[in-house]
């Protein structure tokens, strides 16, 4: 098992995406990046932690190699917003690489400048790969949201423009 650990903005977005693929193990929404140990999600929310939400991926890459899930990540992001993602700003809602590995460094930076290369976006790439940091689990009630709440989970999700960018760039 392997982990990869990414920031897409609210982590309620970015577990249904990875959760569903043989080959990966457990996806556990929570908190890295930050200067305070064991942060709440009112912490985090405040944007004074330095913590970003992410999401935290065991997988077996015999099965589901890193670039794939490299994959999956830059078509649930806009890559080119420094604010935030979507309808949620702030600093703890930016999006980011957390590599646990150089080689893992290595393809993360392999596929940020493949997208940058590719012309489609007008905007350049912001995304930041940064090492991987301690991992906090965030609490019970935001793990598996979208099974948990599935109601107000496809509200959400519907207001945040989410889908809509994924369908303009992506489909």
């Amino acid at each position: 098992m392997e982990k990869a650990t990414f920031a897409g903005g609210c982590f309620w977005c970015m577990v249904k995406p990875f959760d569903s693929w043989d080959g990966i193990h457990k996806v556990t929404s929570g908190y890295m990046g930050g200067h305070i140990e064991n942060p709440t999600y009112e912490d985090v929310k405040k944007g004074t932690s330095g913590h970003l939400e992410v999401v935290e991926i065991q997988y077996d890459p015999s099965i589901f190699p890193y670039n794939e899930l490299l994959q999956i990540f830059w078509q649930q992001i806009d890559p080119t917003d420094a604010g935030g993602q979507f309808q949620d700003r702030g600093e703890s809602y930016k999006s980011a690489i957390f590599v646990h590995t150089e080689e893992q460094r290595k393809l993360a930076q392999l596929s940020k400048d493949d997208l940058a290369a590719s012309g489609k976006f007008s905007k350049p790439i912001v995304t930041e790969i940064r090492d991987a940091q301690t991992f906090f689990e965030a609490e019970d009630y935001h793990q598996d949201f979208y099974k948990k709440s599935p109601d107000h989970y496809k509200e959400d999700r519907a207001q945040s423009g989410r889908d809509e960018f994924i369908d303009k760039h992506w489909k």
